[in-house]
């Protein structure tokens, strides 16, 4: 079933429900970056990017963007009130000590047991893995937004990951445009259904052990 391309900002703006407020939230590129889009303007969140930035906010208007300021994808944001610089080596020592509280990341494929593959496809150019290790594999909270399926109609909720790891045992939870799973030692555990879908089609496009909720949350909203 075809829901178009509203299902990226419809991740983001599950995602940023839960961001807590005082919360340090780290966000990868792509479907993440839409994230402070969403958030209520009284949460007090300091979002971090990896190049070297604290306190980041939504993204400017057309024709107000700050040609100096961006985030880790090179993509034009805005600085939020007491927000701050430092440089990148900072940065990284923020996310190796442990002080982020989340990290909102893209994936190529998730593991049962959590492990992460999101920086390669063999074969194809890639301009690095970026902070992505100490991403995953340091933040209290890890959070995944993808598609269900690649191009290719492959489920990306896998038994085991084909493509490179970038850090074992690290996701909490995985949000697509199907519903919310979390990472339990039995595998996924569907918690959210979104519309239009149903548990047989989500069934049909995990390629790993499913389990559903018994606290199942069916959602309706846009």
């Amino acid at each position: 079933m075809d829901v178009g391309d509203g299902w990226k900002y419809k991740l983001a703006k599950r995602a940023a429900e839960e961001i807590q407020n005082r919360m340090i939230v780290n966000l990868g590129i792509g479907i993440p970056s839409f994230i402070p889009n969403y958030l209520p303007p009284e949460r007090r969140v300091f979002f971090h990017g990896e190049n070297g930035v604290i306190g980041l906010g939504p993204s400017p208007a057309r024709g107000e963007e700050e040609e100096n300021l961006c985030n880790a994808g090179g993509f034009p944001v805005t600085l939020q009130h007491g927000g701050s610089y430092c440089d990148s080596a900072e940065a990284f020592a923020i996310i190796r000590n442990r002080h982020i509280d989340m990290s909102v990341l893209g994936a190529l494929q998730v593991s049962s047991q959590g492990d992460l593959a999101n920086w390669i496809i063999p074969g194809k150019k890639v301009p690095g893995m970026g902070g992505a290790t100490e991403l995953a594999s340091r933040a209290k909270k890890v959070i995944i937004l993808m598609s269900q399926c690649n191009k290719k109609g492959e489920s990306k909720l896998v038994t085991t990951c084909t493509l490179p790891l970038t850090a074992k045992q690290c996701v909490d939870m995985v949000i697509t445009e199907m519903g919310v799973y979390e990472i339990c030692e039995e595998g996924f555990k569907l918690v959210e259904l979104f519309h239009p879908f149903s548990i047989e089609e989500v069934r049909q496009r995990t390629n790993a052990t499913l389990m559903i909720s018994n606290n199942l949350i069916k959602r309706n909203d846009s």
